[in-house]
């Protein structure tokens, strides 16, 4: 049997990242339907049927190809999405030492130390100087 599963799954692109994130989408929606009201619940389920459609197209796909440039474009996405949560838990843990201001020219995010008064600040990124109280 699994040798018969492993030719069947031969040239086909299988489970990636974007194919998990839409199994545990579907599987959220599936959750949450059954505390919905009926019209409701008949959406949300639908939603979770088209996500396990799609997780099943992805993943018995022959176009190995264009899954892989789906999947690249989901994990930048989420590559995005994660670097902007984890830049604030690291401002948030050096707050007491630390001030950031956003440049006004390109919106770099540059990072001063606190308690040295009003200071210049030049932009490592677009050399622009401004003046801020630390």
């Amino acid at each position: 049997m699994k040798q018969k599963f492993a030719k069947f799954m031969y040239g086909r692109y299988g489970m990636d990242s974007l194919s998990k994130f839409l199994t545990y989408l579907a599987l959220i929606l599936i959750i949450v339907s059954a505390f919905l009201r009926p019209y409701t619940k008949i959406v949300f389920f639908v939603l979770s049927v088209l996500c396990l459609f799609l997780t099943y197209f992805r993943c018995f796909s022959k176009d190995v190809p264009k899954r892989r440039a789906e999947n690249v474009k989901y994990l930048a996405f989420r590559r995005r999405i994660t670097d902007w949560f984890m830049l604030r838990r690291d401002m948030w843990k050096q707050r007491k030492d630390y001030k950031f201001f956003k440049c006004p020219s390109c919106k770099a995010l540059l990072r001063v130390p606190k308690g040295k008064g009003r200071i210049r600040v030049v932009c490592k990124k677009c050399g622009t100087a401004f003046e801020r109280k630390t």
